[in-house]
């Protein structure tokens, strides 16, 4: 029998020279320097307790400009930058190694076995910087890239409001010009990490005498500016990781634009295009707090059901879907690797991610049994499979619901005819949109 072992060994012996010291360097590196995965949770292990669930969305639960857990996450990511494991694919002029998408897969196969704090950076790292990348000045690059990626700044994204969620381009919050600078003023609302970033990626109505997905410009915010305020948003999770945002009369440079004025709805999409990616080739639920196959099978191991075939056909499911959905993310890296634009493969992972990870909740409650139901308060790890059933919903909102997404498929893959878009040429300001009830 061919066991997973002689399938690892078969495949590192046809790997380059190149390729198998990079993949020996990590592999130390990893070891010295990354708790591993199912390690038992000690008094302060933060690694362990993450893995448990038990740490939120891998950042303080209050307050502004980060605590312990960000502190540590900026650390870490220190050392994987100056290690040279950050931004491995990356353009070498903004900090970046300039190596293959072989370079990214082996790190990405010797770090499955790692707990890696890099959480806070999923939204800078994912969604903000490729954005800029591709649509920023040479000098927005040179000022911010670098830093994002060594962990310096930590950005997040500034999308959503209370009367424009699904539909982006009903957002109300406004950026006059007033002489060099901008003036803004408006909320957004779900901002996952405003509590503690640093710079965000914000989008605003700057002409409103133009139809609805134009007359927009994306800016790049100081969150620390005077005039933006940031509140919690209690989670059923006990957590507070989304914000609502408030600006207030913010000055912003005239130079913060990233793209052209008025047509920041092309970045927009990119960016939301970024983020699916993000979400969705990233993993999309099937290891972290969800629970993966591996912390599944060990959990039915231990109450004794592994060999219950019903129970070993659902592992079996999502060992299947977690490696689709990881042939679907190294897809995705080529294609970016080449210099493609995101396309609609992000809807396919971000979608398959969703449902990968309310699966995998869904039977890591039925594996657990009553203690998924409740547990004692000295039971560190009691809460993990509480945690994932309650925290799983949201992957089918974050970044695009599930029917959003079945929208995007079923027209740029499937060929579908569009909904209706009856507003499409109409001036925003004679549009009651959201919150919009009168005429602006």
């Amino acid at each position: 029998m061919t066991t997973t072992a002689d399938v690892e060994l078969q495949r590192e012996s046809a790997e380059s020279a190149e390729l198998a010291e990079y993949r020996q360097r990590a592999r130390e590196w990893l070891a010295a320097n990354a708790p591993k995965r199912g390690a038992r949770p000690t008094d302060g292990d933060a690694a362990a307790d993450e893995e448990a669930g038990l740490l939120q969305a891998e950042a303080p639960q209050e307050g502004r400009g980060g605590g312990p857990e960000v502190d540590r996450a900026k650390a870490f990511q220190a050392q994987l930058f100056d290690a040279g494991f950050a931004g491995i694919t990356w353009p070498k002029e903004y900090g970046g190694q300039g190596l293959t998408n072989d370079h990214q897969r082996v790190f990405n196969e010797e770090a499955a076995g790692y707990l890696l704090p890099t959480g806070v950076f999923t939204i800078g790292l994912g969604m903000c910087a490729p954005t800029l990348l591709e649509f920023g000045t040479d000098e927005q690059k040179e000022r911010h890239v670098a830093k994002m990626l060594r962990g310096d700044e930590i950005w997040s994204q500034l999308f959503s409001e209370p009367g424009a969620g699904s539909d982006v381009a009903s957002l109300q919050t406004r950026a006059v010009r007033d002489g060099d600078e901008w003036i803004l003023n408006g909320q957004k609302v779900w901002t996952s990490g405003a509590h503690y970033s640093d710079f965000g990626a914000i989008i605003a109505r700057t002409d409103p005498d133009q139809p609805k997905h134009r007359g927009i410009t994306m800016f790049i915010i100081d969150m620390k500016a005077t005039g933006v305020t940031v509140k919690p948003l209690r989670q059923i999770t006990g957590g507070a990781n989304f914000n609502e945002v408030f600006f207030d009369d913010v000055h912003i440079p005239g130079d913060a634009v990233i793209g052209t004025p008025n047509e920041g709805w092309r970045a927009a999409i990119a960016m939301l295009m970024n983020e699916r990616v993000a979400i969705g080739a990233g993993g999309g639920g099937g290891g972290g707090r969800g629970g993966g196959f591996g912390s599944l099978s060990r959990l039915a191991g231990a109450r004794g059901l592994i060999s219950d075939p019903v129970i070993r056909q659902s592992l079996v499911d999502i060992y299947i879907r977690e490696r689709i959905l990881g042939f679907i993310g190294m897809r995705i890296r080529a294609a970016a690797k080449a210099g493609m634009a995101p396309g609609p493969e992000g809807s396919i992972a971000k979608l398959s991610g969703a449902l990968l990870s309310r699966r995998s909740s869904d039977l890591g409650m039925q594996l657990a049994g009553p203690a998924a139901q409740a547990w004692v308060a000295d039971e560190r790890a009691g809460s993990r499979w509480a945690f994932a059933s309650l925290s799983a919903p949201a992957g089918a909102i974050a970044g695009g619901t599930n029917e959003v997404q079945r929208n995007i498929i079923g027209e740029r893959v499937l060929g579908l005819p569009k909904d209706p878009q009856v507003d499409r040429d109409i001036p925003f300001r004679d549009l009651k949109v959201g919150t919009q009830r009168e005429p602006v």
